[in-house]
């Protein structure tokens, strides 16, 4: 036989895209040729590849060799080619059965000149996919949760009838994160020569699939606690409110008050990552330059890019389009400190996707969509010194000075930021109250956040942050005193139409973790305290 199909898939940030390697051997002078889009990493696979078929023993085909990467039209990158192509040529050449390489088959790895096969980027997108493609489900380019909803997590027993449970062999280093998968029997291959000796039939060289562990049952990594923060009781009431609401949340404060402390403790505040967000978050990860390991499963993302960071690095960029922070962040929390020292331009590609909860990269001959549903929490200093307002006097910045160092943010961009606080420096006296005085414990307020969510989810299916302006007016509608307040400070204010709802969406969750039908008039006001930083200046 001098044709051989194997089947693999490309790293396209998260979706893992089916592409299938053909290998064609002809008469003629020898030759060795790959055609599809590869990309330089590609392309270098012919020496990999015939130096590892050397190493282990096999006979590399003095002929002409064609490989075909298909779809021609999508790029194919990296060396996890290497192992479908060998695996190509062995089986036109007639060294390990053709039949062994069926469509239930996947394979996907870099290979060393001795024949070892060396981890890869993306392997649990990669079985989110074969999973998924292999239900018979469509995989539209814009879908990252993969599995088929029929199985558990942390299974590899399928318990609907499938006609045949997909086989995808990695590199024994990528193995491990694969096999949370369910729907798919990942193999860990540790070298060519024994993946084979596996597919030949050799009983002494049989590979056994990998079994995820029991994730769900394995102590969880510690997280920041919230006993740790000092005082503050205005601001953990707020980091409260936000994290019941995914709300994103905006500290102005004096350095040391606590604010980068208080948001690196809000996804201990969160509830558990669903199925669903578990996956597209790991499918993220794996594909990205970040990569993802097993003990990062179910923990909520928590990004916190410099203030340096480009337009291209927070939202996304390159050719084809590559995933930023804030895809990275999804269904987690987006951390950027020291919000003014960003460039302008940057922040600015931030209010469409925190509107949206996604991010659209368009190239020359690229369009992708991201997801991007993660909660911002930022922090400022209130002036270019950072004391401003501070009882020891020490800033000395004048009025217009500090009113230029805001200006720094735009209005629009503002108006997206649901909770604004000021948060005052500790005076010593309350440090030295550390020990007498210990703060609430996280677990305590991640309770209350979970009823709350609970709630919410119960009556419109989702967080009270994603209404949209009609499902507001319907759920979030306030009794006639609140009204009346509401529409009093929307007035002194001078709040926009955005301002005004997204202040209704916070009272809606101060009722929910109040358990209040409705919200109340002093729900109203103690949202309508979070949004005067601004509004006062």
């Amino acid at each position: 036989m001098s044709l051989a199909v194997v089947r693999s898939r490309a790293p396209a940030a998260g979706r893992a895209p089916d592409v299938t390697v053909e290998v064609h051997l002809a008469n003629g002078l020898p030759s060795f040729s790959i055609v599809g889009l590869p990309d330089l990493e590609v392309r270098e696979s012919r020496e990999r590849v015939r130096a590892a078929l050397s190493n282990c023993g096999f006979d590399f085909p003095v002929r002409r060799i064609t490989v075909n990467l298909a779809p021609a039209d999508l790029p194919k990158e990296s060396g996890r080619f290497d192992l479908p192509i060998a695996l190509g040529i062995l089986a036109a050449s007639g060294q390990i059965p053709a039949a062994a390489l069926t469509p239930a088959r996947e394979f996907a790895g870099e290979l060393s000149l001795s024949g070892a096969v060396r981890p890869m980027r993306g392997a649990f997108a990669m079985a989110c996919g074969t999973a998924r493609a292999h239900a018979g489900i469509p995989q539209p380019p814009e879908t990252y949760d993969a599995a088929p909803t029929h199985t558990h997590i942390g299974t590899q027993t399928c318990t609907e009838t499938c006609a045949h449970t997909p086989e995808l062999y990695l590199p024994a280093d990528n193995a491990a994160e694969a096999a949370l998968v369910p729907g798919v029997d990942v193999y860990a291959v540790p070298d060519l020569r024994t993946l084979c000796a596996h597919l030949s039939g050799a009983e002494d060289a049989c590979l056994a699939p990998v079994r995820a562990g029991a994730l769900d049952a394995a102590p969880a990594a510690p997280q920041p606690d919230m006993a740790d923060v000092i005082g503050q009781r205005g601001a953990r009431r707020a980091l409260e409110v936000a994290a019941a609401g995914g709300h994103h949340l905006l500290m102005v404060g004096p350095p040391g008050a606590g604010k980068s402390m208080l948001a690196a403790r809000l996804p201990g505040l969160l509830p558990p990552m669903t199925d669903a967000e578990a996956l597209a978050s790991a499918a993220l990860l794996s594909s990205s330059a970040l990569g993802f390991s097993p003990q990062q499963w179910r923990r909520r993302p928590f990004r916190a890019p410099h203030h340096s960071s480009s337009a291209a690095a927070l939202i996304g960029g390159r050719n084809p389009p590559q995933p930023g922070e804030i895809t990275l962040a999804h269904s987690g929390v987006l951390f950027l400190d020291e919000l003014p020292e960003f460039d302008r331009h940057v922040l600015e590609t931030l209010r469409e996707p925190l509107e949206a909860g996604s991010i659209t990269i368009s190239r020359a001959a690229w369009q992708t969509d991201f997801p991007a549903a993660c909660q911002l929490v930022a922090a400022m200093n209130p002036c270019p010194c950072g004391w401003r307002g501070d009882t020891s006097g020490r800033c000395r910045c004048t009025p217009e000075a500090a009113a230029r160092y805001r200006r720094k943010l735009s209005g629009p961009l503002l108006d997206r930021i649901d909770i604004q606080i000021e948060i005052p420096a500790l005076p010593p006296a309350e440090l030295a109250s550390r020990a007498s005085a210990p703060g609430e414990p996280s677990a305590a307020v991640a309770a209350r956040v979970a009823a709350a969510r609970e709630r919410q989810i119960a009556r419109q299916g989702k967080t009270n942050r994603e209404l949209s302006g009609r499902e507001t007016d319907a759920v979030c509608h306030p009794d006639a005193a609140g009204e009346a307040l509401l529409r009093e400070a929307g007035e002194r204010f001078g709040w926009s139409a955005r301002a005004y709802y997204r202040a209704l969406k916070v009272a809606r969750t101060i009722a929910d973790l109040a358990g209040a039908p409705m919200p109340e008039a002093a729900h109203v006001a103690e949202a309508v305290q979070y949004r005067r930083v601004f509004s006062d200046q």
